[in-house]
């Protein structure tokens, strides 16, 4: 297991500034926005990608995860999204996602993140939304595929998609070993969870994770690790229990202003604890 940390904390830096910056805290593995002011596929080409290859080696960080989730290069946190009413709003989420698929082949990455559906529209059933969302993942699947590289959805408070309840009918309906689940710690506990259990009952298609600690209040906001509710002691003897193998990135993206010490803290936090769970970070 690999602990990394997110560049989308480090949006006032370069992409560049940004792997330097993570490595000199102490992390081993870097999570890469895929968007701007980041890894935006259609602003790299070849060369820069390899230029970028050069820099991950020579701070030894290995790509935890590309995280595909926002569009601000040409929409916003969530817009454009798999399951808007227009065709062409949904082409774009699919031509990116399989944009950043080609980027994770370059870079040597295993999996990226995706959003779940995205918002629902106003008017629209649940039913359309996911009929969207599924045929977009039809679109990409076998670039997936082909590449063997794993496409994770990620559950969000007030998307298609927040809960285990929600999460667990589409992937098993998907039925396919390339769609996995971004397991995001704090997201089911804002969904009113315990993140260990949701852990327990979602274990077969977690590809991923996702750490940052959540208020008592469970409302949206992610926070510096020890500064929130969230049991970690019991989420992390449930992750070592049950032998997990994948990778973590810590995602504190409202701490823009102070990346550094935000993660200094989250890791100085968890380190102990992975310890005790038996993962060594």
């Amino acid at each position: 297991m690999v602990f990394g940390y997110s560049t989308n904390a480090y949006v006032n830096y370069s992409i560049q500034e940004s792997l330097e910056r993570i490595a000199a805290l102490g992390f081993k593995g870097v999570e890469i926005m895929c968007d701007r002011p980041h890894l935006y596929p259609p602003d790299f080409d070849a060369a820069a990608l390899a230029d970028l290859k050069a820099v991950l080696d020579a701070h030894r960080l290995q790509i935890t995860n590309l995280n595909s989730f926002t569009l601000f290069a040409v929409g916003d946190t969530y817009l454009p999204s798999w399951i808007e009413p227009e065709a062409e709003r949904r082409a774009i989420r699919v031509r990116h996602t399989l944009e950043c698929l080609e980027v994770a082949r370059a870079l040597g990455a295993r999996n990226i993140s995706i959003p779940p559906g995205g918002p629902l529209e106003k008017g629209m059933t649940r039913q359309e939304a996911f009929r969207h969302f599924f045929d977009g993942l039809e679109q990409v699947l076998p670039t997936a595929e082909e590449l063997s590289i794993k496409v994770l959805v990620e559950p969000e408070p007030d998307l298609l998609m927040e809960k285990t309840s929600e999460f667990k009918p589409f992937i098993q309906e998907m039925q396919s070993p390339m769609i996995g689940l971004n397991f995001d710690i704090g997201h089911f506990y804002c969904a009113g969870e315990d993140p260990a259990e949701a852990m327990e009952e979602l274990f077969e298609w977690i590809g991923h994770m996702h750490v940052e600690d959540i208020a008592a209040s469970r409302r949206h906001n992610h926070l510096i690790a020890g500064l929130g509710a969230i049991d970690f002691e019991k989420v992390f003897q449930t992750m070592g229990r049950l032998g997990y193998d994948g990778d973590i990135s810590l995602e504190l993206y409202p701490y823009v202003d102070t990346p550094d010490e935000a993660g200094k803290a989250s890791r100085d936090h968890l380190k102990p604890i992975f310890e005790r769970a038996g993962y060594a970070v």
